[in-house]
Order: C-alpha cells, then sequence, then structure tokens
C-alpha cells in the first residue's frame, strides 16, 4: 500500500474500506484503463485523470488543440464501460431540446409525451462544446449538477452512473463560444492532451495506420461494476487535517491579486471527491495530502479567472494554483 511523502500513517486513523473493496476496485479499473491505453497511447496521467473523474461522480472537459486525440479518450472510455452512450456533436444551430429532449404531440394518445434527449445515457460525450451557442450550452447545467433534467415543468431522473466527457478547443479559436463560469465550475477537472512523444506517435502510426482501434475496444466492466466501485470510493477516509487542507488550497485561489474569481464551494467538494477517487486507484483506503496537492491544477484552474494585469503578464491560472501548492504549509502529521 502506497504511504506518500507526507506521513501516511497520521492520515489512516479508522478508515472504513475493506481491503476487498479496494482490490475489487483496482482490478476492475485497471482493465479499464488498460482498455483505453490500448486506444491512447502515451497519455498515462490523462487517462488516471478520466478515471478518477468517473469515480468522483463527476464530469471531464478535454480541452486541447485539434488531432492530439480529445474525442479518442472520451470514446476510448466511453467503450470500456459496457453502459449506454451518446455522443453530441455541438454546432452553432443546435437547440437546448436537442440534448435535453422534448415534449411531442401524440395524435393516437391525444397527450404529449416525452421524447428523451441524448442527455439520457450513463456516459455523454460532447464533442466541441464551445462550438455550440450559450443558451445550448447551458442546457447541460441542470443535468451535471443534479442529475436530473426538467422540461415543460416535469422533472426527470438521469440513469446512474452519468458522466459528461465534453471536448473543446481553445478559446481562441475561430468560431467557438467559451463556456460561462457557471458550466466551467461544473467540470470536476480539465485535461490538456498535449502533443504525443516521438516513440508514442511512432506507436499510433502502426497501431492507427490501417483501422481505427476503436473498432476492437470491447466493454471491460459494466455499468453496475462502476456503481459498486463509485461506493468504495465513497467511503474513503478523509482526516480532519486533510480537509482542512483543501479548503486552505481553494481559499487561497479566492484571496490571490492575480484572480478575479477564486475557486467556488463547488470546487471544494470536487476536489475532495475527486482525492477519495485517486487514493482508491492508489489502493489506499485514507486520503493522503498528496493526492489534493496532484489534484490541485486539474481540479482548480479552468475554474478561475485571472486580472487583466495578470492576462497582460502571461500569468496563467495553472502558474497561480501550482504556486500555491508549493508555498501553502502541508499538515503535520499526527503523532
Amino acid at each position: 500500500m502506497a504511504v506518500g511523502t507526507h506521513g501516511g500513517e497520521a492520515f489512516m486513523e479508522t478508515g472504513p474500506v475493506a481491503s476487498a473493496g479496494l482490490d475489487g476496485l483496482t482490478e476492475v479499473a485497471g482493465r479499464i484503463r488498460g482498455a483505453i491505453e490500448s486506444v491512447v497511447e502515451g497519455k498515462g496521467a490523462a487517462v488516471r485523470l478520466a478515471l478518477t473523474v468517473l469515480l468522483a461522480e463527476g464530469h471531464l472537459l478535454i480541452e486541447d488543440v485539434p488531432g492530439v486525440g480529445k474525442t479518442m479518450l472520451a470514446k476510448a472510455l466511453a467503450r470500456s464501460v459496457d453502459c449506454s452512450v451518446r455522443r453530441v456533436q455541438f454546432t452553432p444551430d443546435l437547440l437546448p431540446s436537442d440534448i435535453t429532449g422534448v415534449s411531442a404531440y401524440n395524435q393516437e394518445l391525444r397527450e404529449f409525451e416525452f421524447k428523451p434527449g441524448p442527455v439520457f445515457a450513463n456516459i455523454v460525450v460532447g464533442d466541441e462544446i464551445n462550438r455550440a451557442s450559450p443558451k445550448t450550452q447551458s442546457a447541460l447545467l441542470e443535468c451535471m449538477e443534479e442529475h436530473q433534467v426538467t422540461v415543460d415543468g416535469v422533472t426527470y431522473a438521469l440513469e446512474s452512473p452519468f458522466m459528461v466527457i465534453a471536448t473543446q478547443n481553445p478559446v481562441e479559436m475561430e468560431g467557438t463560444y467559451p463556456l460561462p463560469e457557471a458550466q466551467r465550475d461544473r467540470f470536476t477537472a480539465r485535461v490538456s492532451m498535449g502533443y504525443p512523444d516521438p516513440a508514442a506517435e511512432l506507436e499510433m502510426l502502426d497501431v492507427h495506420g490501417q483501422r481505427s482501434p476503436l473498432d476492437k475496444l470491447a466493454p471491460v466492466a459494466t455499468a453496475a461494476d462502476v456503481r459498486r466501485l463509485v461506493e468504495v470510493v465513497r467511503m474513503q477516509h478523509v482526516a480532519p487535517a486533510v480537509r482542512q487542507y483543501a479548503i486552505d488550497l481553494v481559499t487561497a485561489t479566492r484571496e490571490h491579486p492575480d484572480l478575479r474569481l477564486g475557486a467556488s464551494p463547488r470546487a471544494t467538494l470536487h476536489l475532495v471527491r475527486a482525492a477519495r477517487a485517486y487514493a482508491a486507484l492508489d489502493g489506499r483506503d485514507y486520503v493522503l495530502p498528496d493526492d489534493l496537492q496532484d489534484l490541485a491544477v486539474p481540479v482548480l484552474a479552468h475554474r478561475l479567472l485571472p486580472t487583466a494585469e495578470a492576462q497582460v503578464e502571461r500569468r496563467r491560472p495553472e502558474q497561480v494554483v501550482a504556486d500555491l501548492v508549493a508555498r501553502l504549509s502541508v499538515p503535520a502529521p499526527r503523532k
């Protein structure tokens, strides 16, 4: 069992998760990870973060320039789990009802009946989400936060597990609409794929040269498996000192002079939830400060807005979060 660099034994206390539950989690998660990495070469950190968000009951935003495998990662994760999957290609003419569904009049029954939209699935892949209008983007707000959809005054519950995996190009690219703050805040984490190293790109030419490896990717887990893993993650122990450390990190973003908008209380909740899943993937039933440090940038940075001065000086939110992690004192191990 991994301990970490900050005295892991001090944060164990009364972790309630049975070792059998963790063993099952790491075994199933390992199968899913292996399936994804058979398609996405050389991106182990991005794959692990995607798994972390899935087990934390969150949503993932994949942001990068075109052609680096954003949609491939989203599709590989979706196909690795035997559950309902729907893909939405976001375009400027897409309407909110194209996502949530619509009430249509049935002439035979002489009443309105609800036609569910693609959001009624376990995993929803939203490709190039920032190409849709803000009005359409906002159709995801309720379902991402409350796992439900309200149409014509009637509320419909979504299935469990439920995860939105959205891809987008940087907002400075032509023909895009930047996601509003409320929308970004609902994504648990943001990951950038980056360009592959030469060895991974060479392997990609061999693997993807004739046909897409997605064609032969078979599910290695079920929706019921994911629900069981989520229950294990929920039981992960978070010591009071680690919780306080999470609050200190988030509070520091609200007071930083380079930021005009800091992280929300929802960000604190997402950070702790993600840390539980991150620790479980390491085979631990307790969270370490190291987990929060590893996740601080992907979980917090996309929620922050820099000041005009920081933008001029090219001080990105990722740099601010990294500086805060390096500067804030870590909880001392309890003796």
